[in-house]
C-alpha cells in the first residue's frame, strides 16, 4: 500500500465515525432517550426479504416482536404482520447537530413494528441510537480536550523556549509536577470534588476544561524544544537584528516550524482523551443519564448478566477500537515524515 493509501485510510475512517455521531440522530430510527418498556433487552431486529409464507418482498421488512408471557427476556416474532422499511420517516424528535430540533429519520418502519440495528438496553432504549449520539460526547470531548492542552501546551512552551532563563525554569518545573501526577486518579478527585448534577451541557464542557488543563505539560516541553532550536537559526537571528518584535518572530518565523509536532501530538492525545472520557463515564463521573456517551453504554457491562447475555451492549467497543487504531496509524505515519 502507498503512503498516501496509508493516511487516506485512517482519515477516512475517522471522519466517517465522526460524522456519523454528529448527525446521529437522522441516522438512527429512533430517539437516544426515548424508553419503551415493553422491549426491554430485546435482540437486534432482522431484516428480512422473504416472508413466513416464503414469499419474496422487494423492499425489506421486519416482523414486530412479543415478549413471551412466561420468560419477559425471550421475545417471539410476530409473522403475521410484516412491517415495511420506509426512508425519510417522521418519528422521535432529536436535535439534529444536537443544535436543531426535528423528527426526520433516514430509516423508519411502518407500525407496530420497531426497528433496532443493535437491539435495546435494559430501559427500552435504542443502542444503535445510543451508539452513535454518545459517540459525539466521547469524540468530540477529546477533541476540545486536546484542543485546550495544545494551545495551551502550545503558548507556554513558546514563551518557555523563546524568553529562557528564570521563566523557563519556572514554567518546566510546573510541566515536570504535572507529568509525575497519576493523571488517571487526579481526573477522579477532581471530578469527584465538583458538583454532580450539572446540565448535560456543563458536565461536557466541565469534562473538557478538567481533560485539557491537565494534560498541557507533554506537549509544551515539545513546543520548547522546538522553539529553543529554531531561534537559534540565522534567518531568525536576522529578522530579530532588523528589529522584528518576539510575537512576530513567534508567530511567522518559529511556531510553523512545529506544526509537525502539533500534528503528531493531535494525534496521540485525542485518542488518550477519549478515554478518558469515556472511563470517567464508565465510573458514572461523566454526563449524566439520561444523555449517553460510551463510557455509560460500557458501564451497563459491569453487571455479569448483562455481558453474558445481552452482546449486542459491547457495540461501542467497535467505533471506539476503530477510532484508537485510526489515530494510532495516523501518529505512527506523522513520525516518519
Amino acid at each position: 500500500m502507498s503512503p498516501r493509501w496509508r493516511l487516506a485510510v485512517p482519515l477516512t475512517v475517522l471522519i466517517t465515525i465522526h460524522l456519523a455521531t454528529l448527525v446521529g440522530g437522522f441516522l438512527a430510527p429512533n430517539s437516544a432517550i426515548e424508553q419503551n418498556r415493553d422491549l426491554a433487552w430485546a435482540p437486534p431486529t432482522k431484516l428480512r426479504f422473504v416472508d413466513a409464507q416464503g414469499r419474496f418482498h422487494l423492499r425489506p421488512f421486519v416482523y414486530p416482536l412479543v415478549a413471551d408471557p412466561i420468560d419477559l427476556d425471550v421475545y417471539h416474532e410476530d409473522q403475521s404482520n410484516p412491517c415495511t422499511l420506509r426512508f425519510f420517516v417522521r418519528s422521535d424528535e432529536y436535535r439534529l447537530v444536537g443544535l436543531f430540533p426535528t423528527d426526520l429519520h433516514f430509516l423508519g418502519v411502518d407500525a407496530p413494528g420497531e426497528l433496532y440495528f443493535l437491539g435495546t438496553d435494559g430501559l427500552g432504549r435504542d443502542v444503535f441510537a445510543r451508539t452513535l449520539v454518545g459517540g459525539r460526547i466521547s469524540l468530540f470531548a477529546g477533541l476540545l480536550a486536546a484542543s485546550v492542552a495544545l494551545g495551551i501546551g502550545t503558548s507556554l512552551g513558546a514563551v518557555a523556549g523563546y524568553c529562557g532563563g528564570k521563566t523557563d525554569a519556572l514554567l518546566m518545573r510546573v510541566a515536570e509536577l504535572f507529568l509525575s501526577l497519576p493523571w488517571l486518579y487526579l481526573l477522579l478527585a477532581l471530578r469527584a470534588f465538583l458538583p454532580l448534577e450539572l446540565s448535560s451541557l456543563g458536565s461536557f464542557l466541565l469534562l473538557v476544561m478538567i481533560i485539557g488543563i491537565i494534560g498541557w505539560a507533554r506537549p509544551a516541553r515539545l513546543i520548547r524544544g522546538v522553539v529553543l532550536s529554531a531561534r537559534e537559526q540565522l534567518f531568525v537571528t536576522a529578522a530579530h537584528g532588523f528589529g522584528a518584535a518576539p510575537d512576530h518572530l513567534l508567530r511567522k518565523h518559529v511556531l510553523p516550524q512545529a506544526m509537525g509536532t502539533l500534528t503528531t501530538q493531535a494525534a496521540i492525545l485525542i485518542p488518550s482523551y477519549v478515554l478518558a472520557e469515556v472511563t470517567l463515564s464508565f465510573l458514572g463521573l461523566g454526563v449524566a443519564e439520561p444523555q449517553a456517551s460510551w463510557g455509560s453504554l460500557f458501564s451497563e457491562l459491569q453487571r455479569y448478566y448483562v455481558l453474558a447475555n445481552y452482546r449486542w451492549m459491547l457495540a461501542p467497543a467497535f467505533p471506539l477500537l476503530a477510532t484508537f487504531i485510526s489515530y494510532y496509524t495516523l501518529s505512527r505515519r506523522q513520525t516518519t515524515i
